[in-house]
């Protein structure tokens, strides 16, 4: 629960929020409580808090809408500015992919990210991870303008 005063934090983050679909700054610190209870019980999502040595919350590391049939999940992570440059983001991602290809057994974690958050696509190049066409139905259905979108999997 107290990983909610810095999900609160990136939330409000203009820089943070800048490239992101929805509009964080309306929600609250009893939001982002609901949000960790509700993570604890989903069977659907698997949110997970990334931390540093002291146990200090830098940001969230998510599979969403895992679809166990088809084996595949859609990735999100988000960091709090004090994070961002650290090394939080490579460990966030590898750990969630690790634990979405080897635990639950997807064959797929597919994400996307605007073009113009260059800071984003820099890191994923970076990272090795290739760029995809090939985007589940219900995803692509959720997405509007994909012509503004770089999809990714791993």
């Amino acid at each position: 629960m107290r990983d909610a005063q810095g999900m609160y934090e990136w939330m409000h983050d203009e820089d943070v929020c800048e490239h992101m679909r929805a509009d964080f700054s309306k929600k609250t610190m009893k939001d982002c409580e609901a949000f960790v209870i509700a993570s604890q019980n989903s069977s659907q999502n698997l949110h997970l808090g990334i931390v540093d040595e002291c146990d200090e919350y830098m940001g969230t590391v998510s599979l969403k809408n895992i679809h166990y049939e088809e084996g595949y999940a859609e990735f999100g992570i988000v960091l709090r500015k004090c994070a961002m440059g650290k090394g939080y983001s490579r460990y966030g991602m590898e750990e969630i992919i690790r634990i979405g290809k080897e635990d639950l057994k997807l064959k797929r974690i597919i994400w996307c990210v605007s073009k113009s958050n260059l800071r984003a696509n820099r890191l994923y190049q970076k990272m090795q991870y290739r760029e995809t066409e090939d985007i589940p139905q219900p995803l692509e259905e959720e997405y509007q303008d994909l012509d503004d979108l770089n999809w990714y999997s791993a």
